[in-house]
């Protein structure tokens, strides 16, 4: 172990934990909360506590982050390497803040802090000016509700419009908009190409049963890796299969509410005339099928479909709810006739 990290100084971190008056146990306490409120995968027992601090056990990385959160201290500081250049790395003992003392922190100074390792690369690039940036959008963001994130997804079927609606619901929050097709569609075609297939089919079995669900998986981990950030999402995809579904809604619902991330399932329904004229508009590969063989397609759609569990419907009947969309933007942009 000492020569793989030869600068560690273990008794630092008992050094540290005894300061400030902590047991074992009430370390492990702690950054169990720590790691909650981060996001960080430990497990923080005692045992383990005791094998970091005798220099038996040297942390991992998210073992070293938490630690360095509870004792408001930077790894160089709590003797897990070497101080960078520039980088302050007292050994002296100053006892940790209470938890009052935390409260009163300048976030703002906090922030910029944190954003003070962004530097020019180049001559031509402004840092200064991308960290304001950055802090007026987080000023806007913290002052948001504090209930959590949003995920909205937007469902409907192909040419019905959900995209148009997802965009301006985007346009209107400034939240990130996930559409399916632009996150997978060159790898899902090429991996049905790979798998014998080709490369535009949506309509084949190899399609719905080994390709479709990665798609949407991937999908759903961007969203989470969003929501997980407090970033609301809107989500831009079918979902034909998943509204279908109780237990997949139930349990997407369960997943939100233990993150306290809020739900709004919307269904865009249209005519299918409707739906074609779009389809033939925008001439997509992806939709050969449906057009070549529309008749079929269409059969097989129910205008009736509504997602399970709670949601909402948007009716976009001979585009009219997308018309108001239109309307609605022109406003906003102080566009008129």
């Amino acid at each position: 172990m000492a020569r793989k990290h030869p600068d560690w100084k273990p008794d630092l971190l008992r050094m540290h934990r005894e300061e400030i008056g902590l047991t074992l146990e009430d370390t492990g306490e702690k950054l169990r909360e720590i790691a909650e409120r981060h996001g960080f995968n430990i497990a923080a027992n005692f045992q383990t506590i005791w094998g970091h601090e005798k220099g038996s056990v040297y942390p991992g990385p998210h073992y070293r982050r938490a630690y360095c959160r509870l004792y408001r201290r930077n790894e160089a500081q709590l003797g897990f390497r070497k101080a960078l250049p520039g980088e302050d790395a007292p050994v002296e003992s100053v006892p940790a803040p209470t938890s009052a003392e935390q409260k009163l922190t300048d976030q703002p100074g906090a922030v910029r802090k944190a954003l003070s390792s962004i530097r020019e690369g180049t001559d031509d690039v402004d840092s200064e000016a991308l960290r304001n940036r950055v802090v007026n959008a987080w000023s806007r963001q913290a002052g948001a509700s504090a209930d959590g994130p949003t995920v909205i997804l937007v469902g409907g079927y192909a040419g019905s419009g959900k995209s148009e609606f997802a965009k301006f619901l985007g346009g209107l929050t400034g939240w990130p908009i996930l559409d399916k097709d632009s996150l997978t569609r060159p790898l899902v075609d090429q991996l049905l190409v790979s798998l014998g297939g080709e490369a535009h089919d949506r309509s084949s079995d190899l399609y719905r049963e080994k390709v479709r669900p990665l798609e949407y998986r991937c999908l759903m981990e961007a969203a989470w890796d969003n929501l997980d950030c407090g970033i609301s999402a809107i989500l831009d995809a079918p979902f034909i299969a998943e509204f279908a579904q109780a237990d997949w809604m139930q349990r997407f619902q369960n997943r939100c509410r233990s993150k306290r991330v809020s739900v709004a399932a919307i269904w865009v329904e249209c005519d299918v005339e409707s739906m074609r004229e779009y389809i033939e508009f925008r001439g997509a590969a992806r939709d050969a099928w449906k057009m070549e063989a529309w008749e079929e397609y269409a059969a097989g759609l129910n205008l009736k479909f509504r997602p399970q569990g709670p949601h909402f419907v948007v009716d976009n009947s001979l585009g009219a709810a997308v018309a108001l969309v239109d309307e609605a933007r022109d406003v906003l942009s102080g566009g008129g006739l």
